[in-house]
């Protein structure tokens, strides 16, 4: 391309530096010369063509194996994108099925707290009706070892009765 440019160059100082024609616009310049550079023009046309064309084929070729690439590049993207958008989601819903279950498992919790709770309640209960119909037999038994008289006992039977009821 260098020696094109040279000999364009030379073509143009020749006609720049040719005589003037007076009153026109028209110069004289040597013949042999500007024929000789001309045909050195057709000479290097055509390989600075066919380097122009080779350049522009490989061109061609790297903007191909790049649009390739870039479109591998832009698929790998896509994908590892999905992937991760899927592993999100694959977290996010063992998350939200970890907190149902640990919600399922503190309303067992307290229904068996209440279960117990209402268990142990009844059986304390059943154990003070127990209690204090022991107590009433023991201050009765007390009663009769001290040698209370027969009034105080029906008292006693009375308020054993009547507790008694209360219990139940």
């Amino acid at each position: 391309m260098a020696e094109l440019d040279a000999v364009l160059d030379a073509l143009t100082d020749l006609v720049t530096g040719a005589r003037a024609m007076p009153l026109s616009g028209s110069c004289v310049v040597n013949r042999e010369e500007l024929l000789a550079l001309v045909d050195e023009v057709r000479e290097q046309l055509p390989v600075e063509v066919a380097h122009a064309r080779a350049l522009l084929d490989t061109r061609e070729e790297v903007l191909g194996r790049t649009r390739e690439e870039g479109d591998a590049i832009v698929a790998a993207a896509h994908e590892e994108r999905a992937r991760l958008v899927a592993r999100s989601e694959v977290v996010a819903e063992a998350y939200r099925q970890a907190d149902a279950i640990v919600t399922d498992a503190q309303a067992r919790a307290d229904d068996l707290r209440a279960e117990a709770d209402d268990y142990v309640d009844s059986k304390l209960a059943s154990f003070e009706v127990v209690l204090t119909r022991t107590l009433a037999t023991v201050e009765r038994g007390r009663a009769r070892l001290s040698g209370r008289d027969a009034f105080s006992e029906l008292a006693d039977d009375r308020l054993d009765a009547s507790s008694g009821a209360r219990g139940a």
